[in-house]
């Protein structure tokens, strides 16, 4: 392997699909057997340019069960030994950090993040789990390249979206651009890759980026923007959750119209249509010439 290659590990968003205690109409198909949806993790990437040094894009907390799935990050010599060189981190929601707390075994590895997000570590005492003296944290200024293992090059990229969670407050900011929500461009010898979990919105600075990209993984959390509200599962809007639709004239399918990169769904919420093969909103995603990420899948450009 001599390509920049990326691996899906977990499409999903938080909580996962099937949702562990949901039985919204996708989730019945799910825990029903139905043919025409398959299970998939909480969202996360690996990405390397040689086969042999990997670097992950967000941590979920289902990380051990994707790394056993994955043949490619499996040790390989030695009594203790990983793959794994760095972790990039596109913020500190619970479903992108949980999963570090199982790389917590004196392995050697780089987490790099923005000061935002590492100060959102070093606030939990847990994440003292991962020894100082082995784990280095890495501080990424958005815009600025980071030199990564195997030949692999990183900038990280200021998304509209909003604070983690649990650090909202009452009366969240959910559309600004700040450090704590952010995208990846990840690169080597020419070929890009562009991993956005989280976008309130697009900008022209972010069209701009994904089209110069060969593969873009975008925020494919809701269809319809009052998705949850509609199907009993929740309260809010995507947008008031720092998640801009798919469908609608201000959602992504619109957004990103004509872009040349090869588009790929990913963060896919238990409630969104486009998880059923066969449904019409599926149909009208595929029609634009959209893909859905799916666990397991590869891309090698």
């Amino acid at each position: 392997m001599g390509r920049l290659t990326a691996i899906v590990l977990g499409s999903a968003a938080g909580g996962g699909f099937p949702q562990w205690n949901c039985r919204c109409p996708v989730c019945q198909l799910a825990w029903s057997g139905d043919g025409r949806v398959c299970a998939r993790t909480q969202a996360s990437l690996a990405v390397t340019a040689d086969g042999e040094n990997w670097v992950l894009i967000n941590a979920s907390p289902d990380l051990p069960h994707q790394l056993r799935q994955s043949n490619a990050l499996h040790p390989r010599a030695g009594t203790r030994a990983t793959p794994i060189k760095a972790v990039l981190l596109t913020g500190a929601e619970i479903d992108q950090v949980t999963g570090l707390l199982s790389l917590r075994e004196r392995e050697p590895f780089m987490i790099c993040a923005t000061a935002t997000t590492l100060a959102s570590l070093a606030d939990n005492p847990m994440f003292g789990a991962l020894a100082a003296d082995v784990v280095v944290r890495r501080a990424a200024v958005p815009g600025e390249t980071l030199a990564l293992p195997g030949g692999l090059e990183a900038q990280m990229f200021l998304v509209p979206g909003k604070a983690p969670l649990y650090l909202e407050g009452d009366n969240p900011e959910t559309a600004s651009e700040t450090a704590a929500n952010v995208g990846v461009e990840i690169s080597a010898d020419g070929a890009r890759i562009a991993y956005i979990p989280g976008a309130a919105a697009v900008t022209a600075a972010m069209r701009e980026r994904i089209a110069r990209a060969g593969v873009v993984f975008f925020d494919g959390t809701l269809f319809r923007d009052d998705e949850m509200i509609t199907s009993g599962t929740g309260a809010k809007t995507g947008r008031r959750m720092g998640h801009m639709p798919i469908d609608g004239r201000d959602g992504s399918l619109v957004a990103l119209d004509g872009v040349a990169a090869r588009r790929i769904y990913v963060h896919i919420n238990n409630t969104n249509p486009i998880l059923i093969e066969g449904s019409p909103e599926r149909a009208a995603v595929k029609a634009k010439g959209w893909e859905i990420a799916e666990d397991g899948m590869e891309i090698v450009l």
